[in-house]
């Protein structure tokens, strides 16, 4: 979900692979599983429903959709020089001519900050509040699906859809930056959806578990700036154009409320995910029984 830091040195910019990005929240989650049933064994109220089988299931789904996804990102190919002497700022959409050519390896850089402070905001949460510490494995269960769901829409999307980043359209990155496959994943913005998931998630099993807490507002608001900033840096970048990140935010937004929604103690009996790989098909798959 990461995408790829493009760290500047002189004038060399150099690709960490996005699966690095994963593993700071991979490393963190994984280990929740061993916790899962003694965790729910507790006689501490939870406001949701959660189960080994069900939520394992659609983690699974999740991670092997984010590999399909990595897979396809990887199998891209790069602009040609006759391509690339069509990307010019007028073949852009008016909305997001504004940063066609924009390119700062700094605000890359700085945008790094927010994006990974916010995977482990959530887990502090969970360990600061007393009553989701009572079910942190629950919550981190959680946690991983909102983060598995997020990152299979962003990876399945960016992984089919051709569009280049706003430095592709200027003259400010190096050539070899801007005909790499790499430049050509713009739509949309993953480091936008992936911080919005994660401190929206933070915001919403907060206010599930403290109903009554007069911090909600603060908390809510603290959720809604993290990913705007992320989103910024990235717009100064020359990374994502403003539909990106607003898509991104979106996104991530919905996976981080949605998610723990959807397991409210009476919100999930009608309600079932399933992965969806053939057919022509790939994808999560929603089922409401009325």
């Amino acid at each position: 979900m990461c995408g790829h830091n493009h760290q500047q040195n002189k004038n060399v910019v150099k690709i960490v692979p996005m699966k690095k990005c994963f593993s700071l929240w991979l490393t963190v989650l994984i280990s929740i599983h061993s916790t899962f049933a003694q965790v729910n064994q507790t006689k501490d109220s939870s406001p949701y429903h959660t189960t080994l089988l069900k939520d394992g299931a659609i983690i699974a789904g999740g991670i092997g959709l984010n590999v399909l996804g990595y897979s396809l990102i990887q199998n891209k190919k790069d602009l040609n020089p006759a391509a690339l002497a069509t990307k010019t700022p007028d073949k852009v959409p008016f909305f997001d001519r504004s940063s066609a050519g924009f390119y700062s390896p700094k605000a890359d850089e700085d945008s790094y900050i927010p994006f990974k402070a916010s995977f482990v905001m959530p887990v502090l949460m969970a360990l600061v509040n007393k009553n989701e510490r009572h079910k942190l494995g629950q919550v981190l269960v959680l946690y991983t699906e909102t983060m598995a769901i997020t990152g299979a829409v962003f990876t399945m999307t960016t992984g089919t859809v051709y569009r280049s980043r706003p430095y592709v359209y200027g003259t400010k990155a190096p050539e070899e930056l801007r005909i790499d496959k790499n430049s050509q994943r713009a739509f949309f913005a993953g480091h936008t959806a992936a911080t919005a998931a994660a401190t929206f998630f933070m915001a919403k099993v907060f206010a599930d578990f403290n109903p009554d807490s007069k911090a909600k507002p603060y908390v809510w608001a603290f959720a809604a700036a993290v990913p705007a900033a992320v989103g910024y840096l990235r717009y100064q970048a020359g990374m994502h154009f403003l539909s990106d990140n607003i898509l991104g935010y979106l996104v991530g937004m919905g996976a981080g409320i949605f998610v723990p929604q959807l397991h409210r103690i009476k919100g999930m009996r009608n309600v079932s995910f399933s992965p969806t790989i053939g057919n022509g098909s790939k994808g999560l798959a929603v089922s409401v029984r009325l």
